[in-house]
């Protein structure tokens, strides 16, 4: 009999603790006390989609699981609080989470100088220099990862610094970035200039043909537009 009560005293323990375990677990993933990257899954990242989804950055479902489309609303609510965009979800991108208010979302830009129609004429030409003869949306997102660098801390903060970096891109090296932009790239630059982004805050694009450099490759690739492949 002295047995029996033991062995259900100790169920019990057993069951409560466990219990308890789950509800500090949900409670971690509430306040956000984890950091949150690409690739974490769990009950945390269900309460962040959940969170930027009712807030307007989120169209995708809440599913747990921080994938593309998860990583490109955490930077777009990044972007919009002022803080750093790197879609990290630490104390501070958290810390805005909870005291965002629905309707804070204004147009996505990519800094105070990415509006004029000299940055959409620069943009447009770059374009054009390295993504003649690739499909609409291909020229968006290369447009858009020059976007994505002019928020980025790494590169310069203006669309002609990103553009005319050293070495930073083909187009102006070889001179195709002096020749008239086509009417769909000037297009596809008014796009990236207003946000939308199809390669989800890639920063880098490369041709996976003809591309040689160990760096460039050590990028992770996030997906593939025509014959550009775009990474982070």
């Amino acid at each position: 009999m002295f047995a029996n009560k033991r062995i259900k005293a100790l169920t019990f323990i057993l069951i409560l603790a466990t219990f308890i375990a789950l509800v500090a677990m949900d409670f971690v993933s509430v306040i956000g006390n984890r950091t949150l990257v690409y690739g974490s899954t769990g009950q945390d990242v269900k309460t962040l989609q959940s969170k930027l989804k009712g807030l307007g950055f989120h169209k995708g479902k809440a599913d747990g699981v921080y994938g593309w489309e998860t990583l490109r609303s955490v930077k777009w609510f990044q972007d919009q609080f002022g803080l750093k965009n790197d879609g990290v979800v630490g104390a501070s991108t958290w810390a805005a989470l909870n005291k965002a208010k629905p309707g804070v979302i204004t147009a996505q830009k990519g800094g105070n100088t990415a509006t004029s129609s000299n940055d959409v004429a620069i943009l447009a030409k770059m374009i054009s220099g390295e993504a003649r003869g690739e499909p609409y949306i291909g020229q968006v997102a290369v447009g858009a990862v020059i976007m994505n660098r002019v928020k980025d801390s790494k590169f310069p903060n203006t669309v002609y610094g990103v553009c005319f970096q050293p070495g930073a891109f083909d187009a102006v090296r070889d001179g195709q970035y002096f020749n008239p932009p086509s009417a769909s790239s000037l297009k596809a630059a008014r796009s990236a200039i207003t946000g939308y982004d199809p390669t989800y805050g890639a920063l880098y694009y490369w041709n996976p043909v003809t591309a040689t450099s160990k760096w460039i490759w050590s990028r992770r690739i996030m997906l593939r537009l025509g014959k550009h492949v775009f990474g982070i």
